[in-house]
This record gives C-alpha cells, structure tokens and sequence, in this order.
C-alpha cells in the first residue's frame, strides 16, 4: 500500500489547489481539514455572503481500503484532477453516487 502515500500528498495538493484561489466575498474562508489516522479530507467552506451564514463541505474524500472514495464533491468534478495526478479510475470511488449507479461512471464500484 505504497500507493497510499501518494495518493495523500495528491489530495492535499488539489485541495490547496482550490484553497488557494482567493473567494469571490471577502468574507468567505476555505480550509482544508485533515485527520491522518482516519485519512479523511475535508475543504470546508464559512463565512457571510451579504447577511446570510455559510458553512459547508465541498469535498470530502476518504481513503479507505487503498482507494480513494469521493464522499461530497460540490465542485464541476473532482475526481480528474485526482486522475491528471497519477490516481488510477480503479483506485476512485464516487462515494457520492448510490451503488447500482457507480458500476455506469467509469470509476470504482467500491
């Protein structure tokens, strides 16, 4: 499980790589949070727009069992960034699509 290395240092990098984009309203903060024992990987997403609160994950993935299991993705697609990194289909989950539906994405049924 080698690969699991890897496949950290990858998320952490799309992550930033959203993060680092200055948001369209000042008042909105992104975060990346990590929890390595569990490999879990949230960008989360607060702050005001005009009065109204905002707090919501935008990603999450997990690793799980060597694969990578997209849990949210609020974002046009997460999962070919992952792929343009070197992370293999095989090695994707849309954890976000219920099961009899990953089997037509083209990525991990589980």
């Amino acid at each position: 499980m080698e690969h699991v290395e890897k496949y950290r240092e990858i998320i952490l990098k799309v992550l930033r790589e959203h993060t680092e984009i200055p948001p369209a309203y000042n008042d909105i903060t992104d975060e990346i949070i990590v929890d390595r024992e569990t490999d879990r990987y949230l960008w989360m997403t607060r702050g005001y727009q005009k009065h109204k609160r905002i707090h919501a994950c935008v990603v999450r993935i997990d690793i799980i069992d060597g694969k990578l299991w997209i849990q949210q993705d609020n974002t046009e697609g997460i999962a070919p960034e992952l792929e343009q990194y070197g992370v293999p289909k095989e090695h994707i989950v849309l954890g976000f699509r219920s099961p009899d539906v990953r089997q037509y994405t083209g990525y991990a049924v589980e």
